[in-house]
């Protein structure tokens, strides 16, 4: 009987996964089970680590603008400049405060002398 060769769907499929996997260290790279298992892992990882890096980065802001308007001297923290600025309807949101917070705190001092009267 003449030998059947196989065709190249799987392993076209395999190489593609070589590719994705080619930075990984030792077996992970090499070994076909491995290497999808640790595709798999490095997926969900991405996954999950874009929404925490979304919370990380509102954390970040928000530790900024309270330093900095407590730096100002102004008589409340956070919290309360962040509602009056809801009250007052000003449309700045946490990622440009504190950007302004960081370059510019005379900006931000006017900004939250204009909130509370």
């Amino acid at each position: 009987m003449t030998r059947i060769r196989r065709g190249y769907i799987a392993r076209r499929r395999r190489t593609k996964i070589r590719l994705f996997a080619s930075t990984f260290r030792g077996t992970h790279s090499r070994l076909t089970r491995t290497t999808i298992q640790q595709k798999m892992r490095a997926l969900v990882s991405a996954h999950r680590d874009r929404g925490r890096q979304k919370r990380n980065f509102r954390r970040l802001w928000i530790t900024r603008i309270n330093a900095a308007i407590r730096e100002i001297g102004v008589s409340y923290g956070y919290s309360r400049s962040i509602h009056d600025m809801y009250k007052r309807k000003s449309l700045i949101n946490r990622k440009m405060l504190a950007q302004i917070a960081i370059s510019n705190t005379n900006c931000l001092y006017m900004i939250s002398n204009k909130i509370i009267k």
